[in-house]
């Protein structure tokens, strides 16, 4: 039988009104008895004996059993998610940059105290990408992880490149639709995605990973001439964050744009809907698909989690606890296309191998071999205006991929 909780709610905004819609059509043993905000004056559907301003209120009633943490300031997030498992209090949490930015503390401090954080919610929406990681793929080889993590840039990706949207009124879109903040940057910068990777990971391959070590580059330099090279090439264009195994010890993480090909599970993945790949040496390769954007279908991810306090389920981090765990580290040869503006840009960057060049008046890119140890290196260059840099589909890679898919399956047989 499943235990009643007692649930105190910080932030009440697109996904804490969603979650409240959710748990208001359903009969649960549960009860959301104080609202933490930060605009008192604001006004709200609910009675105004619900909401507080004191996050003590919360923190410190011994008859709240469960925090449910929902607000967008990271810190703040962590000061709130520490101190509720320090007091015994199961939580729920949504925010990715704090989750990513403090996860190893976060393991420990459930260690040490006997309580649970499920954060299912903070990674690709209603995608229960994170469950399936710790529950079906616990015993299985994972070869790689990747997709769309970020319903924002996928919204915008798809209303310039298949609705010839600029990019500014595409960006406006999503934000009149609760899709993208205000300020943008932490979505279309790839920050977003790359806390997201960076918490996926861990479940994955047992590694707690530094968001800062990881390179991010987004689709803010997005232009017309870029679109040009991807239709000519038969390619849509995706933000797409990747952890791969290149050997036995070693994981890459990366996020970048990427030039993706009809026959990519990624393709037809449009608007502010979320794709995840899964690429396993035993189950092959499996495709996870949902909304990952908006306050009902996340607000349903934080709600399942919810669900699963009340049966004491706690994330064992299987992966982390075996005797060999990866490293993560950026020896990996990327082919990339670059468009720039200074020449000097290339030399910075060090390319291994040119396969294309163009040059015109207003319109210079070149295509070729970069390590990925370099891009991270001059990050900082990536994203002056006047360069937009993005992943290319390379032939030779995919057939070493797959034969290393099918040596694997040879030796099973």
């Amino acid at each position: 039988m499943s235990k009643r909780l007692t649930i105190g709610l910080f932030g009440f905004g697109v996904v804490g009104q969603g979650l409240h819609d959710i748990i208001c059509t359903k009969e649960l043993n549960l009860e959301i008895k104080k609202i933490v905000i930060k605009n008192p004056e604001k006004l709200r559907s609910l009675d105004s004996s619900l909401f507080t301003t004191t996050a003590d209120e919360v923190l410190n009633d011994p008859e709240i059993n469960t925090v449910v943490e929902l607000i967008n300031d990271a810190e703040a997030a962590f000061e709130i998610v520490a101190k509720a498992l320090t007091s015994g209090k199961n939580v729920v949490s949504a925010n990715k940059k704090m989750i990513a930015e403090h996860l190893e503390e976060l393991v420990n401090l459930q260690e040490k105290h006997g309580t649970s954080l499920l954060y299912e919610g903070a990674v690709c929406g209603s995608i229960p990408i994170i469950r399936n990681l710790e529950e079906y793929y616990d015993n299985e080889l994972l070869l790689s992880i990747s997709g769309i993590f970020n319903g924002s840039s996928n919204y915008i990706l798809t209303k310039v490149f298949s609705d010839n949207l600029d990019y500014n009124t595409a960006l406006q879109q999503a934000q009149q639709l609760g899709f993208a903040e205000t300020d943008p940057i932490l979505d279309v910068g790839g920050y977003d995605s790359k806390y997201k990777l960076v918490i996926a990971t861990s479940h994955a391959y047992g590694i707690f990973i530094k968001p800062e070590s990881v390179l991010n580059i987004g689709i803010q330099n997005l232009s017309s001439k870029d679109l040009q090279y991807a239709r000519e090439k038969n390619y849509k264009v995706k933000l797409i964050p990747t952890a791969k195994k290149i050997n036995d010890r070693e994981v890459v993480l990366y996020v970048l744009p990427k030039f993706i090909k009809a026959d990519n599970f990624l393709y037809n993945v449009e608007n502010e809907y979320n794709g995840v790949i899964v690429q396993a040496a035993f189950a092959d390769q499996q495709f996870f698909f949902g909304k990952g954007a908006g306050g009902h279908p996340t607000g349903s991810a934080v709600l399942s989690d919810i669900a699963a306090l009340r049966y004491d389920y706690r994330y064992e981090y299987k992966k982390h606890q075996q005797s060999l765990i990866p490293s993560s580290v950026n020896d990996l040869l990327l082919n990339v296309y670059l468009r720039y503006t200074d020449n000097s840009l290339l030399n910075d960057l060090g390319f291994e191998q040119v396969s294309e060049r163009f040059y015109a008046n207003d319109f210079q890119f070149v295509t070729g071999k970069i390590r990925l140890q370099n891009l991270l290196d001059n990050q900082h260059l990536l994203t002056k205006a006047g360069v937009f840099i993005a992943e290319v589909p390379d032939i030779e890679s995919n057939i070493k991929e797959f034969n290393v898919i099918t040596e694997l399956a040879e030796i099973l047989q």
